[in-house]
């Protein structure tokens, strides 16, 4: 059987329902398929800035209603074993969420045809555009709550003249568009693990204030994020070989400062993710686009993905709309262009980057780091929050 559409899009998370909810809204037939059941869990820290509300036009009312939204002042920064800096803030500037939640609201919304529990087996290119062979996925484990929401489809095929990969870092259509891809130090390894802490929640790190603790050679950094009575705790590094040891001494160093409970188990979920830098991957060709991690567009300095994922799936899908009949995916160099506009030129990122030596920048950085000022301008605003020198910037009004 096959199913016929306009856009066929491989990936159910924020940039590809962001994409199929402007595609759909236009009157398009759109197909999302995913290997995963929704709600599924997803390895993040789980917050969201004002800048993904606004882009979203999400209605924190509607979304609170039966979900976890943590309204966040502020945050604690600082060095692993070393000082930590509370920077605050009199309305929230951004809101803990759930990504199994937070996903499913999304995909659940966009208006498109959602083809859960299917994998990809096979891409084709057609003289019509593009075929995908699709299997159940047996491996795949349904998230919480999933019992009974959807069962997994029989072997089917897709046909579109626009294919759009939005399936993360391992995005079968990014491996398509990349088959020979060599490793790369824009790559960023995470492990995490979120749980629900038992009554009365009991940990050191407040629902409000979330925790940022950075390595000591500022290769990456570790979070603990409250989320009402569930507690994120994770840890990324741009050193795939490092990342075990590495976190398995911040998990230790976490229990020894109180910011998790004594018996937090140390089972985390893997990740891995590229930052928006050189070298890039390709992200088009004739009919297909890639979106969000599949394209690698988490913001260098925090990691962020969502925000990222969001405005490449809205910026692609405009892209599409914007094509001409006899080109449905338009050009492959003008959607590289905005990109570049959203996000800017890719450029070298971690110690090639660095102006100074390694060891000296981490020194200075680590020194800087300690600093109040430094703590809320730089690392909070600039890197997190991602705010603009204006005074007219200002968080979403929380539901009551």
């Amino acid at each position: 059987m096959t199913r016929r559409c306009d856009v066929a899009i491989v990936g159910g998370g924020p940039a590809g329902s962001s994409c199929a909810r402007v595609l759909a809204a236009a009157g398009l037939d759109v197909v999302v398929a995913d290997k995963a059941v929704f709600p599924r869990d997803k390895v993040c820290a789980g917050w969201i800035t004002p800048d993904v509300v606004e882009a979203l036009a999400l209605d924190l009312a509607d979304y609170a209603a039966g979900r976890t939204l943590q309204p966040v002042l502020g945050f604690e920064t600082g060095i692993i074993g070393g000082h930590r800096v509370t920077t605050r803030y009199a309305e929230p500037v951004s809101y803990a969420i759930r990504r199994c939640e937070f996903d499913t609201y999304l995909l659940r919304r966009c208006g498109a045809e959602v083809i859960e529990g299917t994998a990809v087996e096979g891409i084709e290119r057609t003289p019509q555009g593009w075929a995908l062979r699709l299997k159940p996925a047996q491996h795949e484990e349904p998230g919480p709550g999933a019992a009974g929401r959807a069962t997994p489809r029989p072997r089917l095929a897709i046909a579109a003249p626009v294919l759009v990969g939005a399936g993360g870092h391992f995005c079968p259509v990014a491996r398509w568009l990349n088959p020979s891809e060599p490793p790369s130090p824009t790559l960023v390894v995470a492990q995490e693990l979120e749980l629900r802490l038992e009554a009365p929640p009991t940990s050191g790190v407040a629902p409000e204030l979330p925790a940022l603790y950075f390595c000591r050679d500022l290769r990456g950094y570790g979070w603990c994020v409250r989320k009402g009575e569930y507690l994120n705790v994770g840890f990324g590094r741009q050193d795939a070989d490092g990342v075990a040891e590495a976190s398995r001494a911040f998990l230790a160093w976490l229990r020894s400062c109180g910011r998790i409970p004594a018996g937090f188990p140390d089972r985390w979920h893997g990740h891995a993710y590229r930052v928006w830098g050189r070298p890039v991957r390709r992200v088009a060709s004739d009919g297909v686009l890639l979106v969000g991690d599949a394209a690698g567009l988490a913001y260098p300095a925090s990691g962020e993905g969502i925000h990222p994922a969001v405005v490449s799936g809205q910026l692609a899908a405009r892209h599409i709309l914007g094509a001409p009949s006899n080109d449905p995916g338009g050009r492959p160099d003008a959607y590289v262009a905005a990109l570049e506009r959203a996000f800017g030129v890719p450029s070298a990122t971690g110690p090639a980057a660095w102006p100074l030596p390694p060891r000296l920048y981490a020194v200075i950085g680590r020194s800087l780091i300690a600093q109040p000022w430094f703590a809320r301008r730089h690392l909070v605003e600039r890197s997190f929050l991602r705010r603009q020198p204006r005074a007219s910037r200002s968080a979403p009004t929380p539901p009551r």
